[in-house]
């Protein structure tokens, strides 16, 4: 497996294998990757020929108070659970080889940013957008890969290939979980042992508004009120949202009449952390 950090070699080696017909597939990442990164590129590993890895924390996508610079960063950790997984290219470029000097040019998307993660982090999802633009044209991959754990930016990605025309085919992934139910994330390195502990209550949460919704309750503020009402039971849980929203649109929706997304943003401590589910 090769490491690329230039924007030319990532270019070269993908016509390299498309000249010999092959597929290829792009896992987009921050680094730090754990199980939930690995399934991805294992899933993209099974269904193309040749995997890339991007990672790269992106910086247009952090707010001016968030965690850029504390973000965790080990590409050594990265390579090898990369190479497990099968993949055959990491690209990890510097900030410098994704963005020009005077960089001016951004992919805006609207309406489906409107609600949940968009309205508290006002400009992330414009660099989601635009790094993942950046990302298919360098890759030109097949398929891209996102876990649903980042839901609405899988809807986000989707809108934005639908709209502008891409020729890439965007594949969900199931999130996965460490034993205890908690939602694998790079950010849950932040924690303390105290607040590892405290941040069972998202999945908790998640676990009793998705049964309450499979056992037939059609009524979305009765499955919200339930949730907040065990997250506020922790005393280091700060609620940042709890909404259900329609799962293509984003829009919120609190009717369980259709495909619905209830998805959740805790703080705790100081570590914002997601999760969510899907009910189809």
């Amino acid at each position: 497996m090769q490491i690329e950090k230039t924007v030319v070699g990532v270019k070269a080696q993908v016509r390299a294998w498309k000249k010999e017909g092959l597929s290829v597939g792009l896992v987009p990442t921050m680094g730090y990757l754990h199980e939930g990164h690995k399934s991805l590129i294992e899933r993209a590993v099974k269904e193309n020929d040749k995997v890339v890895v991007s990672v790269f924390v992106n910086p247009t996508q952090f707010g001016p108070t968030e965690d850029l610079e504390s973000y965790p960063r080990d590409l050594n950790a990265d390579r090898i659970l990369c190479e497990e997984a099968g993949a055959a290219l990491i690209f990890a470029p510097e900030a410098s080889e994704m963005y020009a000097e005077n960089f001016t040019t951004y992919v805006n998307t609207s309406g489906v940013t409107a609600e949940l993660c968009g309205k508290s982090r006002p400009i992330h999802f414009r660099g989601v957008c635009t790094v993942v633009n950046k990302l298919f044209n360098i890759a030109t991959p097949d398929r891209a890969y996102f876990g649903e754990k980042d839901a609405q930016q899988l809807a986000v990605i989707r809108r934005m290939v639908r709209d502008l025309n891409m020729n890439v085919e965007i594949v969900g992934c199931p999130i996965i979980r460490e034993t205890d139910g908690l939602a694998k994330s790079s950010r849950n390195t932040y924690l303390s042992p105290e607040e590892r502990q405290a941040a069972l209550v998202l999945s908790r949460a998640i676990k009793v508004g998705k049964a309450m919704v499979q056992s037939g309750e059609k009524d979305g503020e009765k499955v919200l009120d339930e949730m907040k009402r065990i997250i506020s039971q922790e005393p280091l849980a700060r609620i940042d949202y709890v909404e259900m929203v329609k799962w293509d649109t984003i829009e919120i929706h609190h009717r369980v009449d259709g495909p619905i997304l209830v998805a959740i943003a805790v703080f705790i401590g100081k570590t914002r952390l997601i999760d969510n589910f899907i009910q189809e």
